[in-house]
Protein backbone atom coordinates (compact mmCIF):
# COMPACT_ATOMS: atom_id res chain seq x y z
CA UNK A 1 0.00 0.00 0.00
CA UNK A 2 2.77 2.27 0.30
CA UNK A 3 3.65 4.64 -2.48
CA UNK A 4 7.24 4.72 -4.38
CA UNK A 5 9.22 7.25 -2.20
CA UNK A 6 10.02 6.69 1.41
CA UNK A 7 10.05 3.70 3.23
CA UNK A 8 7.80 5.25 6.19
CA UNK A 9 5.52 7.27 3.45
CA UNK A 10 2.98 4.76 4.15
CA UNK A 11 2.74 5.70 7.93
CA UNK A 12 2.98 9.01 7.45
CA UNK A 13 -0.07 11.16 7.40
CA UNK A 14 -0.95 12.95 3.85
CA UNK A 15 -3.40 15.52 2.61
CA UNK A 16 -6.60 13.03 1.24
CA UNK A 17 -6.35 10.77 3.94
CA UNK A 18 -9.14 9.34 6.00
CA UNK A 19 -7.87 9.20 9.80
CA UNK A 20 -9.49 8.20 12.83
CA UNK A 21 -9.49 11.16 15.92
CA UNK A 22 -9.35 9.80 19.04
CA UNK A 23 -9.52 11.05 22.55
CA UNK A 24 -10.17 8.60 25.30
CA UNK A 25 -12.81 5.83 24.18
CA UNK A 26 -14.12 8.13 22.20
CA UNK A 27 -13.36 8.05 18.10
CA UNK A 28 -14.60 10.18 15.04
CA UNK A 29 -13.83 9.30 11.24
CA UNK A 30 -12.19 12.97 9.01
CA UNK A 31 -10.28 13.33 5.82
CA UNK A 32 -7.75 15.61 5.97
CA UNK A 33 -8.26 18.62 4.05
CA UNK A 34 -6.66 22.49 4.39
CA UNK A 35 -8.19 25.11 5.60
CA UNK A 36 -11.57 22.74 6.16
CA UNK A 37 -12.79 23.22 9.45
CA UNK A 38 -13.71 19.33 11.67
CA UNK A 39 -15.91 19.59 14.43
CA UNK A 40 -14.77 17.10 17.39
CA UNK A 41 -16.69 17.03 20.61
CA UNK A 42 -18.30 19.92 20.39
CA UNK A 43 -14.95 21.88 19.03
CA UNK A 44 -13.83 23.40 15.89
CA UNK A 45 -10.24 22.07 14.75
CA UNK A 46 -7.96 22.35 11.59
CA UNK A 47 -5.81 19.16 10.49
CA UNK A 48 -3.37 21.22 8.48
CA UNK A 49 -0.81 20.81 10.84
CA UNK A 50 -1.25 16.84 11.10
CA UNK A 51 -0.01 16.42 7.44
CA UNK A 52 3.45 15.29 7.59
CA UNK A 53 3.45 13.65 11.18
CA UNK A 54 3.41 10.06 12.08
CA UNK A 55 0.03 8.41 13.07
CA UNK A 56 -0.79 7.71 15.92
CA UNK A 57 1.13 11.00 16.77
CA UNK A 58 -0.77 13.26 19.83
CA UNK A 59 -1.71 16.67 19.38
CA UNK A 60 -2.90 19.77 21.86
CA UNK A 61 -5.56 21.74 20.26
CA UNK A 62 -3.99 25.50 20.43
CA UNK A 63 -6.20 29.05 20.21
CA UNK A 64 -7.64 28.74 16.94
CA UNK A 65 -8.27 24.77 16.57
CA UNK A 66 -4.90 24.33 15.61
CA UNK A 67 -2.81 21.50 16.30
CA UNK A 68 0.06 21.55 18.17
CA UNK A 69 2.55 18.95 19.02
CA UNK A 70 2.73 17.30 22.22
CA UNK A 71 6.34 16.79 22.90
CA UNK A 72 7.23 13.17 24.78
CA UNK A 73 7.91 14.92 28.13
CA UNK A 74 4.76 17.25 28.00
CA UNK A 75 2.81 13.02 27.35
CA UNK A 76 4.44 12.01 30.41
CA UNK A 77 2.63 13.20 33.72
CA UNK A 78 4.47 15.79 35.60
CA UNK A 79 1.90 15.28 38.26
CA UNK A 80 2.94 12.68 40.12
CA UNK A 81 2.45 12.55 44.10
CA UNK A 82 4.73 12.69 46.62
CA UNK A 83 3.19 11.81 49.00
CA UNK A 84 0.28 9.63 49.69
CA UNK A 85 -1.84 8.25 52.47
CA UNK A 86 -2.04 4.98 53.60
CA UNK A 87 -5.96 4.85 53.35
CA UNK A 88 -8.97 6.85 52.87
CA UNK A 89 -11.27 6.45 56.01
CA UNK A 90 -10.68 9.70 57.37
CA UNK A 91 -11.85 12.17 53.55
CA UNK A 92 -15.14 13.58 53.84
CA UNK A 93 -16.38 14.50 50.72
CA UNK A 94 -18.12 18.05 51.42
CA UNK A 95 -16.94 19.99 48.55
CA UNK A 96 -14.69 22.46 50.32
CA UNK A 97 -11.24 20.73 49.79
CA UNK A 98 -10.80 22.45 46.46
CA UNK A 99 -9.72 26.12 46.55
CA UNK A 100 -10.27 26.85 43.27
CA UNK A 101 -13.66 28.02 42.18
CA UNK A 102 -15.57 27.85 38.61
CA UNK A 103 -14.38 31.30 38.18
CA UNK A 104 -10.31 31.14 38.65
CA UNK A 105 -10.42 27.77 36.56
CA UNK A 106 -12.20 30.10 33.49
CA UNK A 107 -9.51 32.56 34.57
CA UNK A 108 -7.07 30.38 34.18
CA UNK A 109 -8.01 29.10 30.80
CA UNK A 110 -8.10 33.02 29.15
CA UNK A 111 -4.67 33.27 30.43
CA UNK A 112 -3.31 30.56 28.42
CA UNK A 113 -2.70 27.83 30.78
CA UNK A 114 -2.24 24.39 29.22
CA UNK A 115 -4.39 21.39 30.73
CA UNK A 116 -1.28 19.92 32.29
CA UNK A 117 -0.85 23.09 34.14
CA UNK A 118 -4.46 23.64 34.96
CA UNK A 119 -4.28 20.29 36.33
CA UNK A 120 -1.17 20.97 38.83
CA UNK A 121 -2.75 23.68 40.19
CA UNK A 122 -6.35 21.96 40.91
CA UNK A 123 -3.77 19.60 42.76
CA UNK A 124 -1.89 22.18 44.53
CA UNK A 125 -4.92 24.19 46.03
CA UNK A 126 -6.71 20.36 46.80
CA UNK A 127 -6.16 20.01 50.41
CA UNK A 128 -6.83 16.02 50.39
CA UNK A 129 -5.06 15.32 47.85
CA UNK A 130 -1.63 14.46 49.72
CA UNK A 131 -4.15 12.17 52.22
CA UNK A 132 -5.57 10.37 49.48
CA UNK A 133 -3.79 6.60 48.45
CA UNK A 134 -1.11 6.29 45.95
CA UNK A 135 -4.15 4.61 43.62
CA UNK A 136 -6.92 7.28 44.45
CA UNK A 137 -4.51 10.10 43.46
CA UNK A 138 -4.45 8.09 40.25
CA UNK A 139 -8.26 7.96 39.23
CA UNK A 140 -8.37 11.53 40.29
CA UNK A 141 -5.30 12.54 38.04
CA UNK A 142 -6.83 10.88 35.40
CA UNK A 143 -10.50 11.74 35.89
CA UNK A 144 -8.95 15.78 35.82
CA UNK A 145 -6.71 15.26 32.45
CA UNK A 146 -10.36 13.80 31.08
CA UNK A 147 -12.06 16.90 31.73
CA UNK A 148 -9.54 19.87 30.84
CA UNK A 149 -6.70 18.08 28.97
CA UNK A 150 -7.34 19.30 25.34
CA UNK A 151 -5.74 16.77 23.34
CA UNK A 152 -6.52 14.73 20.13
CA UNK A 153 -4.33 11.47 18.82
CA UNK A 154 -4.80 11.19 15.01
CA UNK A 155 -4.95 7.13 13.87
CA UNK A 156 -4.87 5.00 10.85
CA UNK A 157 -7.73 3.37 10.07
CA UNK A 158 -8.53 -0.05 10.41
CA UNK A 159 -11.35 -2.99 10.79
CA UNK A 160 -11.15 -2.71 14.32
CA UNK A 161 -11.05 0.87 14.87
CA UNK A 162 -14.12 1.77 13.08
CA UNK A 163 -15.63 -1.20 14.25
CA UNK A 164 -15.23 0.20 17.48
CA UNK A 165 -15.95 3.99 16.16
CA UNK A 166 -19.35 2.66 14.96
CA UNK A 167 -20.44 0.76 18.08
CA UNK A 168 -19.44 4.16 20.25
CA UNK A 169 -20.99 6.43 18.31
CA UNK A 170 -23.84 4.89 16.49
CA UNK A 171 -24.60 1.25 17.12
CA UNK A 172 -28.11 1.23 15.17
CA UNK A 173 -25.89 1.63 11.78
CA UNK A 174 -24.50 -1.81 11.92
CA UNK A 175 -26.65 -3.67 13.41
CA UNK A 176 -24.91 -3.31 17.06
CA UNK A 177 -22.10 -5.16 15.48
CA UNK A 178 -18.79 -5.77 18.05
CA UNK A 179 -15.51 -5.58 16.64
CA UNK A 180 -15.06 -9.36 18.42
CA UNK A 181 -17.90 -10.75 16.45
CA UNK A 182 -16.52 -8.93 12.87
CA UNK A 183 -13.17 -10.62 14.08
CA UNK A 184 -14.95 -14.46 14.11
CA UNK A 185 -17.20 -13.55 11.16
CA UNK A 186 -13.79 -13.04 8.83
CA UNK A 187 -12.45 -16.62 10.80
CA UNK A 188 -15.49 -18.59 9.77
CA UNK A 189 -15.92 -16.99 6.40
CA UNK A 190 -12.37 -18.35 5.94
CA UNK A 191 -11.29 -14.90 4.22
CA UNK A 192 -8.01 -14.19 2.56
CA UNK A 193 -6.45 -13.08 -0.59
CA UNK A 194 -7.11 -14.27 -4.16
CA UNK A 195 -11.05 -15.70 -3.34
CA UNK A 196 -13.67 -14.58 -4.21
CA UNK A 197 -16.70 -13.73 -1.77
CA UNK A 198 -20.11 -13.12 -2.03
CA UNK A 199 -21.12 -10.37 0.85
CA UNK A 200 -24.88 -9.49 1.46
CA UNK A 201 -24.60 -6.50 4.45
CA UNK A 202 -26.45 -3.31 5.87
CA UNK A 203 -23.94 -2.31 8.41
CA UNK A 204 -23.07 1.05 6.24
CA UNK A 205 -19.96 -0.57 4.67
CA UNK A 206 -18.62 -1.66 7.37
CA UNK A 207 -18.64 -5.41 6.92
CA UNK A 208 -17.49 -4.80 3.52
CA UNK A 209 -14.87 -2.77 4.42
CA UNK A 210 -13.24 -5.39 6.74
CA UNK A 211 -13.43 -7.94 3.98
CA UNK A 212 -12.00 -5.85 1.69
CA UNK A 213 -8.81 -4.96 4.34
CA UNK A 214 -8.48 -8.72 4.64
CA UNK A 215 -7.99 -9.96 1.21
CA UNK A 216 -5.48 -7.23 1.07
CA UNK A 217 -6.46 -5.80 -2.97
CA UNK A 218 -6.26 -9.30 -4.53
CA UNK A 219 -9.45 -11.84 -5.73
CA UNK A 220 -12.99 -10.07 -6.23
CA UNK A 221 -15.72 -9.02 -3.47
CA UNK A 222 -19.46 -9.22 -5.08
CA UNK A 223 -21.78 -7.08 -2.91
CA UNK A 224 -25.01 -8.30 -2.92
CA UNK A 225 -26.75 -4.79 -2.53
CA UNK A 226 -30.77 -4.34 -1.55
CA UNK A 227 -32.34 -1.33 -3.38
CA UNK A 228 -31.17 0.96 -6.27
CA UNK A 229 -27.90 1.83 -5.20
CA UNK A 230 -25.61 0.02 -2.78
CA UNK A 231 -24.40 1.95 0.34
CA UNK A 232 -21.32 1.89 1.43
CA UNK A 233 -19.92 5.15 3.32
CA UNK A 234 -17.75 2.89 5.79
CA UNK A 235 -15.69 1.91 2.77
CA UNK A 236 -14.46 5.54 2.32
CA UNK A 237 -13.07 5.32 5.66
CA UNK A 238 -10.90 2.71 5.38
CA UNK A 239 -8.77 4.79 2.77
CA UNK A 240 -7.97 1.92 0.06
CA UNK A 241 -5.77 2.82 -2.36
CA UNK A 242 -7.28 3.09 -5.78
CA UNK A 243 -6.82 -0.81 -7.00
CA UNK A 244 -8.87 -2.06 -4.20
CA UNK A 245 -11.42 -0.80 -6.21
CA UNK A 246 -11.15 -3.04 -8.82
CA UNK A 247 -11.37 -6.20 -7.31
CA UNK A 248 -15.28 -4.68 -6.08
CA UNK A 249 -18.17 -5.65 -8.15
CA UNK A 250 -21.62 -5.03 -7.34
CA UNK A 251 -25.13 -7.04 -7.89
CA UNK A 252 -28.62 -6.05 -6.76
CA UNK A 253 -30.36 -8.62 -4.63
CA UNK A 254 -33.66 -8.41 -6.35
CA UNK A 255 -32.13 -9.85 -9.87
CA UNK A 256 -30.98 -13.09 -7.85
CA UNK A 257 -33.88 -15.32 -9.22
CA UNK A 258 -33.68 -13.82 -12.39
CA UNK A 259 -29.84 -15.16 -13.24
CA UNK A 260 -30.67 -18.66 -11.34
CA UNK A 261 -33.41 -19.31 -13.59
CA UNK A 262 -31.35 -18.11 -16.85
CA UNK A 263 -33.79 -15.36 -17.62
CA UNK A 264 -31.19 -12.17 -16.25
CA UNK A 265 -30.45 -10.39 -19.69
CA UNK A 266 -27.43 -7.86 -19.24
CA UNK A 267 -27.52 -7.17 -22.86
CA UNK A 268 -29.70 -4.88 -23.49
CA UNK A 269 -29.88 -1.38 -22.49
CA UNK A 270 -32.26 -0.50 -19.52
CA UNK A 271 -36.08 0.00 -21.22
CA UNK A 272 -36.42 3.65 -18.88
CA UNK A 273 -34.08 5.25 -21.69
CA UNK A 274 -35.77 4.87 -24.37
CA UNK A 275 -39.23 5.63 -22.25
CA UNK A 276 -37.15 9.09 -21.24
CA UNK A 277 -36.34 9.44 -25.31
CA UNK A 278 -40.19 8.79 -25.55
CA UNK A 279 -41.47 11.46 -23.51
CA UNK A 280 -38.62 13.84 -24.43
CA UNK A 281 -39.49 13.68 -28.04
CA UNK A 282 -43.61 14.10 -27.31
CA UNK A 283 -42.36 17.42 -25.43
CA UNK A 284 -40.99 18.74 -28.39
CA UNK A 285 -43.60 17.54 -30.41
CA UNK A 286 -46.09 19.62 -28.87
CA UNK A 287 -43.56 22.65 -28.51
CA UNK A 288 -43.08 22.47 -32.34
CA UNK A 289 -47.04 22.42 -32.77
CA UNK A 290 -47.48 25.70 -30.29
CA UNK A 291 -44.66 27.54 -32.11
CA UNK A 292 -46.69 26.87 -35.73
CA UNK A 293 -50.04 28.32 -34.04
CA UNK A 294 -48.13 31.30 -32.58
CA UNK A 295 -46.71 31.54 -36.27
CA UNK A 296 -50.00 31.34 -37.85
CA UNK A 297 -51.92 34.13 -35.51
CA UNK A 298 -51.48 37.50 -37.13
CA UNK A 299 -51.92 38.91 -33.67
CA UNK A 300 -48.67 36.99 -32.18
CA UNK A 301 -47.00 38.28 -35.59
CA UNK A 302 -47.86 41.69 -34.71
CA UNK A 303 -47.19 41.58 -30.98
CA UNK A 304 -43.60 39.68 -32.34
CA UNK A 305 -42.85 42.40 -34.29
CA UNK A 306 -43.99 44.99 -31.63
CA UNK A 307 -41.59 42.97 -29.21
CA UNK A 308 -38.17 42.71 -28.05
CA UNK A 309 -38.69 40.45 -25.75
CA UNK A 310 -39.17 37.24 -27.36
CA UNK A 311 -35.25 37.12 -28.43
CA UNK A 312 -34.78 36.20 -24.56
CA UNK A 313 -37.48 33.99 -24.08
CA UNK A 314 -36.05 31.84 -27.37
CA UNK A 315 -32.70 31.84 -25.70
CA UNK A 316 -34.26 30.59 -22.18
CA UNK A 317 -36.00 28.14 -23.90
CA UNK A 318 -32.92 27.13 -25.76
CA UNK A 319 -30.38 27.33 -22.88
CA UNK A 320 -33.61 25.12 -21.08
CA UNK A 321 -33.85 22.22 -23.55
CA UNK A 322 -30.04 22.09 -23.62
CA UNK A 323 -29.61 21.21 -20.28
CA UNK A 324 -32.52 19.35 -20.23
CA UNK A 325 -30.73 17.20 -23.05
CA UNK A 326 -27.42 17.35 -20.95
CA UNK A 327 -29.05 15.56 -17.93
CA UNK A 328 -30.86 12.82 -19.84
CA UNK A 329 -27.04 12.33 -21.85
CA UNK A 330 -26.10 12.32 -17.88
CA UNK A 331 -28.28 9.88 -16.74
CA UNK A 332 -28.54 8.05 -19.67
CA UNK A 333 -24.87 7.49 -19.03
CA UNK A 334 -24.68 6.41 -15.21
CA UNK A 335 -27.52 4.10 -16.34
CA UNK A 336 -24.95 2.52 -19.21
CA UNK A 337 -22.59 2.25 -16.09
CA UNK A 338 -24.69 0.88 -14.21
CA UNK A 339 -25.46 -2.19 -16.74
CA UNK A 340 -22.08 -2.99 -17.45
CA UNK A 341 -21.25 -3.41 -13.94
CA UNK A 342 -24.39 -5.44 -13.45
CA UNK A 343 -23.28 -7.69 -16.18
CA UNK A 344 -19.59 -8.04 -15.01
CA UNK A 345 -21.21 -9.30 -11.75
CA UNK A 346 -23.48 -11.71 -13.33
CA UNK A 347 -20.25 -13.26 -15.12
CA UNK A 348 -18.77 -14.36 -11.87
CA UNK A 349 -21.67 -15.23 -10.16
CA UNK A 350 -22.24 -17.68 -13.53
CA UNK A 351 -19.78 -19.76 -12.66
CA UNK A 352 -21.35 -20.72 -8.79
CA UNK A 353 -17.82 -21.38 -7.69
CA UNK A 354 -17.51 -18.65 -4.93
CA UNK A 355 -15.22 -19.28 -2.19
CA UNK A 356 -17.51 -17.54 0.72
CA UNK A 357 -20.40 -15.96 2.02
CA UNK A 358 -20.98 -13.36 4.65
CA UNK A 359 -24.39 -11.92 5.09
CA UNK A 360 -25.16 -9.55 8.00
CA UNK A 361 -28.27 -7.22 7.84
CA UNK A 362 -31.55 -5.60 9.02
CA UNK A 363 -33.46 -8.10 6.82
CA UNK A 364 -34.33 -11.77 7.39
CA UNK A 365 -31.78 -13.67 6.74
CA UNK A 366 -33.55 -16.77 5.63
CA UNK A 367 -34.51 -16.34 1.83
CA UNK A 368 -31.06 -14.04 1.25
CA UNK A 369 -29.41 -17.56 2.78
CA UNK A 370 -31.08 -20.22 0.57
CA UNK A 371 -30.69 -18.14 -2.44
CA UNK A 372 -27.15 -17.21 -2.19
CA UNK A 373 -26.00 -20.52 -1.25
CA UNK A 374 -26.40 -21.55 -4.71
CA UNK A 375 -23.55 -19.84 -5.84
CA UNK A 376 -21.31 -21.12 -3.29
CA UNK A 377 -18.82 -24.00 -4.81
CA UNK A 378 -18.88 -27.02 -2.64
CA UNK A 379 -17.36 -27.27 0.33
CA UNK A 380 -17.36 -23.58 1.02
CA UNK A 381 -18.00 -22.13 4.12
CA UNK A 382 -20.70 -19.23 4.61
CA UNK A 383 -21.90 -17.20 7.70
CA UNK A 384 -24.79 -15.53 8.86
CA UNK A 385 -24.53 -12.44 11.48
CA UNK A 386 -27.99 -11.47 13.25
CA UNK A 387 -28.36 -9.30 16.47
CA UNK A 388 -31.21 -11.64 17.32
CA UNK A 389 -30.86 -15.27 18.06
CA UNK A 390 -34.65 -16.30 16.55
CA UNK A 391 -34.10 -15.66 12.81
CA UNK A 392 -30.62 -17.97 13.01
CA UNK A 393 -32.90 -20.67 14.80
CA UNK A 394 -35.11 -20.36 11.70
CA UNK A 395 -32.47 -20.50 9.20
CA UNK A 396 -30.53 -23.43 10.90
CA UNK A 397 -34.00 -25.64 10.74
CA UNK A 398 -34.39 -24.54 7.20
CA UNK A 399 -30.72 -25.93 6.55
CA UNK A 400 -31.54 -29.25 7.98
CA UNK A 401 -33.87 -29.41 6.21
CA UNK A 402 -33.14 -28.67 2.51
CA UNK A 403 -30.20 -30.77 2.83
CA UNK A 404 -26.35 -29.26 1.21
CA UNK A 405 -24.66 -28.27 4.46
CA UNK A 406 -23.00 -29.37 7.24
CA UNK A 407 -21.07 -28.42 10.24
CA UNK A 408 -23.88 -25.71 11.21
CA UNK A 409 -23.11 -24.13 14.83
CA UNK A 410 -25.14 -21.45 15.96
CA UNK A 411 -23.15 -19.36 18.64
CA UNK A 412 -23.18 -16.11 20.27
CA UNK A 413 -19.98 -14.13 21.38
CA UNK A 414 -19.43 -12.53 25.38
CA UNK A 415 -17.10 -10.15 25.48
CA UNK A 416 -15.93 -8.40 29.10
CA UNK A 417 -12.75 -5.69 28.94
CA UNK A 418 -10.38 -5.82 32.35
CA UNK A 419 -8.19 -3.21 33.79
CA UNK A 420 -4.61 -4.29 33.74
CA UNK A 421 -2.87 -2.45 36.39
CA UNK A 422 -0.20 -3.32 39.28
CA UNK A 423 -2.35 -4.67 41.76
CA UNK A 424 -5.24 -3.21 40.64
CA UNK A 425 -6.26 -6.17 37.79
CA UNK A 426 -10.08 -6.29 37.41
CA UNK A 427 -12.89 -6.90 35.31
CA UNK A 428 -14.69 -3.62 34.01
CA UNK A 429 -18.02 -3.46 35.46
CA UNK A 430 -19.41 -1.34 32.43
CA UNK A 431 -19.41 -3.98 29.67
CA UNK A 432 -21.37 -4.90 26.28
CA UNK A 433 -24.72 -7.03 27.45
CA UNK A 434 -24.29 -8.82 24.07
CA UNK A 435 -22.47 -9.07 20.75
CA UNK A 436 -25.12 -10.62 18.86
CA UNK A 437 -25.46 -14.40 17.08
CA UNK A 438 -23.53 -16.04 14.33
CA UNK A 439 -24.73 -19.03 12.17
CA UNK A 440 -21.66 -20.89 10.15
CA UNK A 441 -21.42 -23.75 8.07
CA UNK A 442 -20.36 -25.56 5.26
CA UNK A 443 -21.76 -26.35 1.59
CA UNK A 444 -21.60 -29.89 0.07
CA UNK A 445 -22.58 -31.20 -2.97
CA UNK A 446 -25.62 -33.02 -2.82
CA UNK A 447 -26.85 -35.81 -6.03
CA UNK A 448 -30.85 -34.37 -6.70
CA UNK A 449 -31.21 -37.09 -9.19
CA UNK A 450 -31.35 -40.06 -6.44
CA UNK A 451 -35.15 -39.81 -4.53
CA UNK A 452 -35.02 -39.06 -0.79
CA UNK A 453 -35.87 -42.62 0.04
CA UNK A 454 -33.67 -44.97 -2.22
CA UNK A 455 -30.83 -44.74 0.12
CA UNK A 456 -33.27 -46.49 2.50
CA UNK A 457 -34.12 -48.92 -0.38
CA UNK A 458 -30.63 -49.94 -0.93
CA UNK A 459 -29.66 -50.93 2.44
CA UNK A 460 -29.91 -54.85 2.90
CA UNK A 461 -32.61 -56.18 4.60
CA UNK A 462 -31.72 -57.40 8.76
CA UNK A 463 -30.94 -60.64 9.02
CA UNK A 464 -33.72 -62.63 11.13
CA UNK A 465 -32.42 -64.29 14.74
CA UNK A 466 -32.58 -67.67 14.71
CA UNK A 467 -34.82 -68.83 18.07
CA UNK A 468 -33.61 -71.41 19.87
CA UNK A 469 -35.57 -74.08 22.12
CA UNK A 470 -34.48 -74.09 25.43
CA UNK A 471 -37.22 -75.64 26.97
CA UNK A 472 -35.88 -79.40 28.77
Amino acid sequence: MADNGDDDSHCRIKEGDYVVLKRGDIFKAAQIQLKKKVIFEKQWIYLDNAVGHFYRTTFEIGSGGTLLLKTPKEMESSTAAKEAGADNRNIVDDGKSQKLTRDDIEMLKEQGLKGQEIIQQLIDNSSTFKDKTEYAQDKYIKKKKKKYENTVTILKPSCRILAMMYHGREPGKICHLRHDTLAQMLTLANIHAGSKVLVFETCSGLVLGAVMERMGGFGSVIQMYPGGEPLRPGVDYFGFPSHFRDMLHEFPICHVNALLTGTLNTKTKDPSIDSEKSVLTAKDVQQDKADVKQQGSPEEQSREASSVANTSDDQEKEDREKRKEAKAQERKAKLEEKRKKMAAAAALLDGRNADGLVIAGRFHPCPVLLGLLKFLAPSRPFVVYSQHKEPLIECYTKLKEVGGTVSLRLTDTWLRHYQVMPNRTHPLLLMSGGGGYLLSGTTVAVDHSKPAGSLRAEEPAPKRLKLTNTEG
